[in-house]
């Protein structure tokens, strides 16, 4: 399956979605953990992107673009990370691990926002504490991973000071349960969580090996399950559902030889790809007639790579495309209102870049474009 890249033509800028300018914004600070390239109900797509202070928030003016709205600043004080997931219902959840100190202590909780429509204003910042009372550890809890079951419970889990897996859930009622201690040892960031295929599934980096953890059924509390080989490069974990209710993660390999994926019952596979040291993301599309997955990631000379295969076909060959699209983080892949693939990347300048699936065989770019900043 070729990928054709015709994206390294002069960049357009996106049009703004109103006629008022809005004010010099925070710079911009990184790419946030999880799918920060979403669409809504409406079918308008949003990217959400940390800044200094708080949260950027660029979206379509209409389904399918091309134009997108001035940046939206969103203030919250004191995330040193920031993690965005989607429910079944749309709804957009933000986990953010905040920092703060007081009287020569650092305080460190996580916090919970949520936005229920495209382009309406988020809800307040909620606390969901720290799993530790003694401050010397709490400081220690690493960032938190995010999953939105179909029923729309979150679940949220993060490295305790010991290096094992803690949970906080939204109960029924939307009451959050206590804390949960999943057990473990050894615990890296970069622990990815999902419910894509309709049960809560953890992938989390120690050393070696990763650590997993899967619901047995439906609202049940995860459990651990046997540990992977080769370990993942932390926080290059994704997972995709490739069959109903089947899953397929796909990560980076520490020792630098690529990509690995897994299914249930089945042994990990090597791949090829040149990773650097961020995300993996993964998204389905049929292209020429065949059903494939689509996965994306900066690469080691910085720029974007774009690999395709078969769907569940990953040992078969993947094919690799360079975007030449430099980047900061870790790029989104999305489907926009047209069943399109979306590709959004934050520049190494700050700036905001979004191209789309061209027509023709396989899997064409147009040419860039340019946020309104």
């Amino acid at each position: 399956m070729a990928i054709r890249d015709r994206s390294a033509r002069t960049p357009r800028r996106g049009r703004a979605g109103s006629a008022a300018s809005a004010p010099a914004r925070p710079p911009v600070t990184g790419t946030a953990t999880g799918s920060w390239l979403l669409r809504g109900k409406d079918g308008r797509l949003t990217a959400y992107v940390p800044c200094e202070g708080g949260l950027l928030r660029w979206t379509e003016s209409r389904p399918g673009g091309p134009d997108w709205s001035e940046p939206a600043f969103f203030p919250v004080d004191d995330l040193t990370h920031l993690t965005v997931a989607q429910g079944a219902d749309a709804y957009v959840h933000f986990l953010g691990r905040r920092e703060r100190r007081a009287d020569g202590a650092v305080l460190v909780d996580v916090v919970h926002a949520v936005q229920y429509q495209t382009g309406r204003p988020l809800t307040e910042w909620r606390s969901l504490g720290n799993p530790h009372s003694a401050p010397d550890k709490a400081a220690l809890l690493g960032a938190p991973a995010a999953a939105v079951t179909p029923s729309g419970d979150v679940h949220v889990f993060a490295r305790n000071a010991g290096g094992g897996l803690m949970m906080r859930r939204e109960g029924r009622g939307g009451r959050w349960e206590p804390w949960a201690d999943l057990r473990g040892a050894g615990l890296r960031d970069g622990v990815t969580a999902t419910a894509a295929a309709g049960r809560v599934e953890v992938f989390a980096p120690a050393g070696g090996v990763t650590l997993t953890w899967s619901q047995p059924e439906p609202g049940a509390v995860p459990r651990r399950f046997p540990d992977v080989r080769p370990g993942a490069l932390p926080g290059s974990a994704a997972a995709l559902e490739t069959a109903s209710g089947r899953l397929t993660w796909f990560w980076t390999d520490p020792a630098g030889t690529g990509l690995v994926c897994l299914r249930p019952g089945s042994w990990a596979v090597p791949l090829s790809g040149t990773p650097a040291d961020g995300a993996n993301v993964l998204l389905r599309q049929v292209l020429d007639g065949y059903d494939c997955t689509v996965i994306a990631h900066r690469g080691r000379a910085g720029t974007v790579l774009v690999g395709v295969c078969g769907t569940e076909a990953e040992a078969s060959g993947l094919w690799w495309g360079d975007t030449g699209r430099a980047c900061l983080g870790d790029p989104a892949l999305a489907h926009d209102a047209q069943g399109r693939v979306v590709l959004a990347v934050v520049g190494p300048d700050g700036e905001l870049w979004v191209t789309r699936q061209g027509d023709g065989p396989g899997l064409t770019f147009t040419d860039w474009l340019r946020m309104p900043s």
